[in-house]
């Protein structure tokens, strides 16, 4: 048995909305072990969305349905479902009543648009929304062939009737069989295409699955298994993850929710290390990452963002002829950024950023995309990175992607 996620709305089409909702689904039908092949994004447009049913309820036997029931006219899901079946609608008393409480506890009067909500098709059940005046269905307009869940697009209106509801449908109903349970490994500092050379043989096998992806410069591995229950799922999975660490070594710095100030993080606190920062081209982000991490104030004491060359000689102490001759963004000037904070801030470690994020300021000799990391070490020793990333991602992907092969030299260093 196979689910489809539809999601409803123009506004995904037109991307004024990320669409939340579809990751959140296709995630929670990986943990119940019910699979699923397709996702679909169509517009408020009866006609189109009746084609999308003709077709998903070919291939799958179960249909959810995200958007599209609101009060407002063009919020048409439930009715357009009915009608592609050939039901009538029926208004449901309990859920006007439903509605009409809530718009009091609120100190309003429902209007007259609300009562499309409480249309449904003949047979379907209420799938209870607790929060929000869009209740859905659970609809098996073919007998037991189909069944069909609508769902507000409002997420957490979504993840409450999913919780609530959904689940424990499913569960009952035996759409459940065993399931699917994930890993994911993360990597900085090796492309995408090198690491897959190094764990070919892995990315055949079958049970578990191993699957490489890369988003902003990071790759990672996600290793899946189908079983039982979650410890018989893990107990495939276990053997898998150690063998792929092993191969890559300090490529792979976490799994799961772990991030790259996250490890940095540990790895300090671990070692009773502090740290500085000194940024020029990141503004500030690499601060950022570090202190969104919780309790990063035991080891994170602070950082100077030198973005005029004035503020790196006169509060880092950069030499003057050194960034006349070499340049701000050069290597000398990245080391002498790391060693001046240090120094400043009396830390045990000191990183720093200097770089061309673009989309001007580049030369044939020092294009958009350079960057030089520096990283000052407790015994005094000063070091630096050259990264070239290149003038075509962009600024912000320049600036995100310096501001973590920074936290990656820390966290070889201290690893």
């Amino acid at each position: 048995m196979v689910a489809e996620i539809i999601c409803v709305g123009t506004e995904l089409l037109l991307g004024d909305i990320l669409n939340s909702n579809a990751q959140f689904l296709g995630q929670q039908l990986a943990q119940l072990g019910i699979p699923h092949y397709y996702q679909t994004v169509v517009g408020d447009n009866p006609e189109r969305l009746k084609k999308v049913i003709e077709i998903a309820s070919k291939r799958s036997q179960l249909l959810i349905f995200t958007g599209g029931l609101g009060p407002t006219p063009d919020d048409l899901t439930v009715e357009t479902i009915a009608d592609f079946f050939g039901s009538p609608l029926i208004e449901k008393p309990e859920i006007i009543e439903d509605i009409t409480q809530k718009f009091t506890q609120r100190g309003r009067v429902m209007s007259a648009s609300n009562r499309k909500q409480a249309l449904i098709p003949e047979g379907a059940e209420i799938l209870t929304n607790l929060t929000g005046t869009a209740p859905g269905i659970i609809w098996k307009p073919r007998g037991d062939n189909l069944t069909i869940l609508t769902f507000p697009g409002v997420p957490a209106e979504l993840y409450q009737m999913w919780r609530d509801v959904a689940i424990p449908y499913l569960k009952n109903n035996g759409w459940c069989q065993g399931i699917i349970q994930s890993r994911t490994l993360k990597f900085w500092g090796i492309a995408e295409s090198t690491l897959a050379e190094k764990v070919a043989p892995f990315l055949e096998m079958k049970n578990p699955t191993v699957a490489p992806y890369a988003n902003h410069g990071e790759v990672k591995l996600r290793i899946s298994a189908r079983a039982e229950s979650q410890e018989l799922a893990q107990q495939l999975i276990t053997p898998v993850e150690t063998q792929l660490r092993e191969i890559a070594g300090l490529d792979c710095y976490g799994a799961h929710e772990d991030t790259l100030a996250s490890v940095v993080g540990a790895l300090l606190q671990k070692s009773r290390a502090t740290l500085s920062v000194a940024e020029s081209c990141t503004g500030g982000g690499l601060g950022q990452m570090l202190t969104q991490i919780p309790g990063s104030s035991d080891y994170f004491l602070g950082g100077v963002i030198a973005y005029g060359n004035a503020v790196k000689t006169s509060v880092l102490g950069v030499n003057l002829d050194d960034l006349t001759q070499q340049g701000a963004v050069s290597s000398i000037v990245a080391q002498q950024m790391a060693l001046g904070v240090k120094t400043l801030l009396k830390t045990n470690w000191g990183l720093s950023i200097t770089g061309i994020a673009g989309p001007g300021g580049g030369t044939a000799t020092k294009p958009v995309g350079l960057v030089y990391i520096g990283l000052a070490t407790p015994n005094g020793q000063v070091e630096s990175l050259e990264c070239r990333f290149g003038q075509t991602r962009g600024r912000d992907w320049i600036r995100r992607g310096s501001a973590s092969s920074a936290l990656d030299l820390l966290r070889r260093h201290l690893s």
